[in-house]
């Protein structure tokens, strides 16, 4: 079975920076790719960014790319999101998912496992 569970989430001043954790529960983590998203109010989850299972592969969306950066731990299950130069717009909650299949790494519905998500703002 698998659990995602996020924390890291905050109040922070635009220019500001916070890191985001996901810790994975169960066996096939090492070798599943993971994916950040972000849901603001009244919108559709978003696509931030994905890391291949070994972190050999990459992707952000454009509005997040050279602020934003995707790492993590297979040793300890773990992945990371690491927020600079946060801006207001990046306000949402922030949700640690694993791919499932599909062939697009951008689309949610090829995540098939989810966290709770975590709450991020960013104030003006």
């Amino acid at each position: 079975q698998v659990q995602l569970v996020e924390s890291g989430g905050g109040l922070v001043q635009a220019g500001g920076s916070l890191r985001l954790s996901c810790a994975a529960s169960g066996r096939t983590f090492s070798s599943s790719r993971m994916g950040w998203f972000r849901q603001a109010p009244g919108k559709e989850r978003e696509f931030v960014s994905t890391i291949s299972w070994n972190s050999d592969s990459t992707a952000y969306s454009d509005s997040v790319k050279g602020r934003f950066t995707i790492s993590r731990d297979n040793a300890k299950n773990m992945v990371f999101l690491q927020m600079n130069s946060l801006k207001p717009e990046d306000t949402g909650v922030y949700y640690c998912a694993r791919y499932s299949g599909g062939g697009f790494y951008t689309r949610p519905r090829d995540y098939g496992y989810w966290g709770q998500g975590t709450q991020v703002t960013v104030s003006s």
